[in-house]
């Protein structure tokens, strides 16, 4: 189905392997193109409830883009591959209705830093090292960096990461507040699946609903806002009658997703 990419579904989770390991799996305009399409199944799929994306082989999530791709591009040109990448892949990623996480093995450096950071959260292996090194090729991060690493860690740590080009380990990443969990290279995908099945466990629109609002984050009234609305809707939902019922019965909720 897919020349660089392999998928499966397992308990209602979509794993998604970015399979170029002779590349360090770098991001092309291939790769794009298919993670597109992978994530418009996520979107569509009934029978995935969660995802996640990981890279293949133990030393690279994403080591970045393809450069070679970027050499023959003008101002235009570039504005364009990162304006297509940015709305096919990383919002996509970002604003799906369904938990999306990405398994960190090994290098994810910059547009692979990109794609994890557009994830809802991040779970990495030992060996993980994180990274922006666009400053080394005279660019800037295309893909999201600048805005998305700024929430996660901070003005001053993401201006001192990006200008300098530094990489993190996963260790200094999860003190940073970038990553959630760092674990053995063996128990990552265990572990990430672990996870995904817990949160496939609560109502699928409340879920939905804590992705909106946080990712509407603001800090003036409009953010809470936006909150007290999703709140409401909630209500008008089977799960939270289900829910409600289910706690005060003393049972186990029985989700539908309605």
């Amino acid at each position: 189905m897919y020349s660089t990419l392999l998928v499966q579904i397992e308990n209602g989770t979509y794993t998604i392997t970015i399979n170029r390991p002779d590349k360090l799996n770098a991001l092309n305009k291939t790769v794009i193109n298919e993670l597109s399409a992978a994530i418009d199944e996520v979107y569509t799929n009934p029978d995935i409830k969660s995802a996640i994306i990981t890279g293949a082989g133990p030393k690279a999530f994403v080591a970045g883009a393809d450069i070679s791709e970027f050499l023959e591009l003008n101002a235009g040109q570039g504005e364009e591959l990162a304006r297509h990448g940015q709305k096919n892949v990383f919002d996509k990623i970002e604003n799906c209705a369904k938990p999306i996480i990405a398994a960190v093995n090994g290098f994810a450096l910059g547009g692979g830093c990109e794609l994890a950071l557009s994830c809802h959260f991040i779970y990495a292996s030992e060996n993980a090292k994180f990274g922006q090194p666009e400053v080394n090729l005279g660019l800037i991060p295309g893909y999201g960096g600048t805005q998305r690493l700024t929430q996660l860690i901070g003005r001053n740590r993401s201006m001192e990461l990006i200008m300098t080009g530094n990489m993190l380990t996963a260790k200094e990443a999860m003190e940073y507040g970038m990553v959630n969990k760092v674990t053995n290279a063996e128990d990552l995908l265990s572990k990430t699946k672990e996870t995904l099945q817990l949160i496939q466990s609560k109502a699928p629109v409340a879920v939905a609903k804590v992705i909106e609002c946080i990712n509407r984050f603001d800090h003036t009234q409009q953010g809470y806002d936006f909150e007290i609305k999703k709140f409401g809707e909630c209500f008008a939902t089977e799960d939270m009658k289900e829910g409600a019922s289910a706690f005060l019965e003393k049972r186990k909720a029985n989700f539908k997703g309605k």
